[in-house]
């Protein structure tokens, strides 16, 4: 035989050598919790390794992702008011207006991004405003704006819209532009599907809807087709980056946005994927490096620029360990 592929595989050198897709600590995005209070670090019951923070508490946590190489941080905020009109998504006062100031002034250097989304903020848990049992989408967009244009006037570098209302982009674009702002980016949450994956989330934010589902503005997850429309339309919109959200399920549709499209595209690998890990690791079915490497390095090799995940601080510490 004249053709071995095995031996570029002999010597773990020459393994890495050749090796085609590699993830990179500036590669990975922390989802953060930010809660009001003080002096608060509190483990999230379904996600093990992840905490709720005082805004107090914030800037060390970020401190210590910055250390590791991890360059960029996604805020949540879990309000003390919930309402009909998702008042607090947008106050100046607003959990996540606070951490994105407190981030800014102490961790200058790491980039600010912020979920724009009313349902940790409303009392009815669902991603715009509602008329009895319909999930409102023109009249939602003025206020998924505010919400935005709060965030960028409180130093956020790109705002992130997970609501899936049809127009969102644009109106936070326009609004985005008219305040002065047109540097702020916004990365899309364009091909976002009403997945089973995201129950550990709900719980930790205290977003799950009190009525129906979300069935109506997410994705189905059976559709390809769809998510090349909707990434279309937020480009069109004026969407600087795309999402796939969740990511290890659906690494066929990131390859797919990724080959139709030029922009920069992240996936999210949201909690229930990193909870199955965490609960197959405690339950020592799994080797809980092994498999995150596995799993980040086939979001990367599908096509993703960048990837959201819970993993990002343990596989940052891996890879300073491994000297990369």
């Amino acid at each position: 035989m004249t053709k071995r592929p095995r031996r570029l595989r002999d010597h773990e050198a020459l393994r890495a050598m050749v090796q085609e897709t590699r993830v990179d600590a500036a590669d990975l995005i922390q989802p953060l919790f930010a809660v009001h209070g003080t002096n608060i670090k509190r483990e999230i019951p379904k996600l093990p390794g992840q905490y709720h923070f005082s805004v107090d508490r914030l800037a060390e946590e970020v401190k210590e992702l910055q250390s590791l190489g991890i360059r960029a941080v996604l805020i949540f905020g879990l309000p003390e008011i919930k309402d009909a009109a998702a008042s607090q998504a947008f106050s100046d006062e607003g959990i996540v207006q606070q951490a994105v100031r407190a981030i800014r002034s102490q961790v200058p250097e790491m980039l600010v991004m912020t979920d724009v989304c009313l349902c940790q903020y409303t009392d009815h848990g669902h991603c715009g405003m509602v008329a009895g049992d319909q999930i409102l989408n023109d009249e939602s967009l003025s206020v998924l704006a505010k919400t935005a244009l709060s965030h960028a006037k409180a130093g956020a570098h790109v705002v992130a819209p997970s609501d899936m209302m049809d127009g969102r982009v644009a109106a936070i674009r326009e609004t985005l532009d008219a305040h002065g702002f047109q540097q702020v980016s916004i990365m899309s949450y364009s091909v976002k599907y009403a997945s089973a994956f995201y129950g550990p989330f709900r719980q930790a934010v205290a977003s799950a809807p009190q009525f129906g589902d979300r069935k109506t503005y997410q994705m189905d997850p059976a559709n390809r087709l769809e998510a090349l429309r909707e990434s279309a339309l937020d480009i069109e919109e004026g969407a600087d980056m795309l999402m796939v959200k969740p990511a290890l399920a659906y690494l066929d549709i990131i390859r797919e946005v990724k080959n139709k499209f030029s922009l920069p595209l992240g996936a999210y690998h949201v909690s229930g994927e990193y909870a199955m890990v965490k609960a197959a690791v405690a339950a020592e079915l799994l080797d809980h490096d092994k498999i995150m490497v596995e799993i980040l390095t086939s979001i990367k090799r599908a096509g993703a620029d960048v990837i959201l995940t819970y993993f990002a601080k343990d596989m940052a510490r891996l890879l300073q360990q491994k000297g990369q």
